[in-house]
């Protein structure tokens, strides 16, 4: 368990694109609040964004959080176009800056007990034609919370990327299932197999719940097994 004099950093990844990286995301956010911790969301970089040009996630992990409320805190680049961020980099001749995202991010462990940092779709995403995703939370040394969409492939995309995260040499503390239909695909089956086959505690599954609060899907979770590095 987190203690409260403690200042952790965790990445949560996920097995691909809307697997629901942030409605998990929100969830820990939430366990954590509730266990009295300063919590801070922190989205680098997203694409796609609303009707008043703001990213549905990060507006998601602000909301989340309870330390600060300023949005460009919680994000560094937004990309109109939901699209892989390079490509939307390119596009838009807005570079990613890699250091402005590490400075952001020394600056939420200074203000919070936890920090939670969201990817954006999944461990490879690349952030120009040099640097992925992975990269960076190998460069920065975050500890890593898997979320796993329950679907079809999802047993051979979450073995890739344990796989890929332990040849990071980074900490794996745990996995997420999030049932992202209402009748997941064999959902016990899938449970018990990645249950069987990666090296790191089931978290919890959560349910299909769309118009859920984020306190309701913390109660799924069980955060008693981390072993924080």
């Amino acid at each position: 368990m987190l203690q409260s004099h403690q200042t952790k950093t965790v990445f949560v990844t996920g097995t691909d694109t809307e697997v629901g990286k942030t409605f998990c995301s929100e969830a820990l956010l939430a366990a954590w609040s509730l266990q009295g911790l300063r919590v801070a969301g922190y989205k680098p970089v997203a694409s796609g964004i609303n009707q008043n040009g703001c990213n549905e996630d990060v507006l998601a992990l602000q909301a989340a959080s309870n330390v600060c409320n300023n949005h460009a805190k919680h994000n560094i680049h937004t990309y109109a176009e939901a699209t892989a961020p390079h490509l939307a980099a390119q596009d838009s001749g807005m570079a990613i800056d890699i250091k402005q995202m590490s400075r952001q991010l020394a600056l939420w462990q200074q203000q919070a007990d936890l920090v939670l940092v969201e990817g954006a779709g999944g461990w490879h995403t690349p952030l120009n034609e040099h640097i992925d995703f992975a990269d960076w939370v190998a460069a920065e040394r975050l500890p890593v919370v898997l979320v796993v969409g329950i679907k079809l492939g999802a047993i051979n995309h979450a073995l890739l990327t344990a796989h890929a995260i332990a040849a990071a040499d980074l900490p794996f503390l745990g996995w997420i299932a999030n049932c992202v239909t209402p009748q997941p695909h064999r959902l016990d089956d899938y449970v018990a197999s990645l249950s069987a086959r990666l090296p790191v505690p089931l978290l919890g599954v959560l349910p299909h719940m769309p118009n859920s609060s984020a306190a309701e899907r913390a109660s799924y979770l069980d955060l008693a097994p981390l072993q924080w590095p």
